[in-house]
C-alpha cells in the first residue's frame, strides 16, 4: 500500500452497502487522510462511526467533491449518473457500485482478481464501475479456467439473498417469516409475491426477450470483464429467502479437455477463491458460512457427464462484501497504489 494518504468520500454511506464500504476501509487499513460521508437530504445530519469517531453525514450535491481524491459510490444508478461527472470534473476519481456506468465503453468494469489492468482506463471519464454482485462472484473462479481452457458457454442459475435488494427487503423477509410462523397477516411491499418460504424467479424488470435486467447484466458484464464477446452466457436469477450470501449453480463448456480434478487444482491456487469441496463429508459452500467473509467459495466441482468438456460447480459469496463493498475498496486500493 502506498504511503501517500487520500481524501476519501463514501456516497450513499447510510445504506447497507455504504455501511459495509466504511467497514472495509477500516478493516483493510485504507490510506485515508480525511473521510466524508454523503447521502440524500433526508439522511443528512445523521452520524456514522469511523475509527471511534462520529462523522456527520452531508447531503450529496454537485459541489460535494472539491478537494476529494476518491469517491466510492453506492447511491443508485440515476444518482451516480447525475453526480459522478461532477466528481470527475473536480478531479475526484469515482468507484461506482451502481449499474449506471457498467456498460459505458469508456468506463472500465473491474474485478481485481480478473482485469486489474482495466483500471488504467479511469482517465477516460474519471469513473470506474463495480460489477453486479452475482457477476463478480462468478467471474472470480471462472476467469482462471477461461485462461487455461477457453470457456465456450456458461449456464448459470442464481439463488440470491434479499439483502441484494436492500434493508427494506431484509426487513420484509424477517417480518413475513415471523408472521407466517405466528399465523398472522402480513404485507408484501418490496416483492410482488411472498418471499418467506418461497423462491421468486424474478430479479429486476422483465425485458422484451423474456429475461430480466439482472440476467442480462450477468451476460453483458461477464463478456466485458473477461474481455471476450464470444463467450455464450445464459442466466436465470432467483430471489430466495436468505438474508446474506448469493449462491450460484454454474455449468461451463470449454474449448479444450477439462476435468474436475484439474479444475479443483487450479482453483485452489486462484486469487480470491476458497475451494470447499468434500461432499462425502457433507462439506460444500453455503450462504450461512460465506456471510461475513470476502472470499468466493467454490464446491460441488464435477464433470458434466452429458457433454464433452463440461464442468458443474456451486459458488457462494457474501453479496454485500465481495459482491459490492469489498470489490469496490479493492479497486480503490489498486488505484491509490498504482495510479494516483
Amino acid at each position: 500500500m502506498s504511503k501517500k494518504r487520500f481524501n476519501v468520500i463514501v456516497a450513499g454511506a447510510t445504506g447497507a452497502v455504504g455501511n459495509q464500504m466504511i467497514t472495509c476501509l477500516v478493516e483493510r487499513n485504507f490510506p485515508v487522510k480525511s473521510i466524508r460521508f454523503l447521502a440524500s437530504g433526508r439522511s443528512a445530519g445523521k452520524k456514522l462511526g469511523y475509527k471511534g469517531d462520529e462523522v456527520v453525514v452531508e447531503e450529496l450535491t454537485e459541489h460535494s467533491f472539491k478537494g476529494a481524491d476518491i469517491a466510492i459510490f453506492s447511491a443508485g444508478g440515476s444518482t451516480s449518473q447525475t453526480f459522478a461527472p461532477f466528481a470527475a470534473k473536480d478531479g475526484c476519481v469515482v468507484v461506482d457500485n451502481s449499474s449506471g456506468w457498467r456498460m459505458d465503453p469508456e468506463v472500465p468494469l473491474v474485478v481485481p482478481e480478473v482485469n486489474p489492468h482495466a483500471i488504467a482506463q479511469y482517465t477516460n471519464k474519471g469513473i470506474i464501475a463495480n460489477p453486479n454482485c452475482s457477476t463478480i462472484q462468478m467471474v472470480v473462479p471462472l476467469y482462471p479456467l477461461h485462461k487455461k481452457y477457453g470457456i465456450k458457454r456458461i449456464v448459470v442459475s442464481t439463488y440470491q439473498a434479499v439483502s441484494g435488494t436492500g434493508k427494506e427487503a431484509v426487513d420484509e423477509l424477517d417480518n413475513q417469516t415471523r408472521a407466517i410462523l405466528n399465523f398472522k397477516d402480513f404485507e408484501k411491499k418490496v416483492y410482488p409475491h411472498t418471499i418467506a418460504f418461497n423462491c421468486l424467479p424474478h430479479i429486476d424488470a422483465f425485458m422484451e426477450n423474456g429475461y430480466t435486467k439482472e440476467e442480462m447484466k450477468m451476460v453483458n458484464e461477464t463478456r466485458k470483464i473477461m474481455e471476450d464477446d464470444t463467450i455464450g452466457v445464459t442466466a436465470t436469477t432467483v430471489r430466495v429467502p436468505v438474508f446474506y450470501g448469493h449462491s450460484e449453480s454454474i455449468n461451463i463448456e470449454t474449448k479444450s479437455n477439462i476435468s474436475a480434478a484439474e479444475v479443483k487444482s487450479i482453483l485452489e491456487k486462484a486469487p480470491g477463491v476458497k475451494v470447499v469441496d468434500d461432499p462425502q463429508n457433507n462439506i460444500y459452500p453455503m450462504a450461512l458460512e460465506a456471510a461475513g467473509h470476502d472470499g468466493v467459495f467454490v464446491g460441488r466441482i464435477r464433470n458434466d457427464e452429458s457433454i464433452s468438456n463440461g464442468i458443474n460447480m456451486w459458488i457462494v459469496a457474501d453479496n454485500i462484501r465481495k459482491g459490492a463493498a469489498t470489490n469496490a475498496v479493492q479497486i480503490a486500493e489498486i488505484l491509490t497504489r498504482e495510479y494516483l
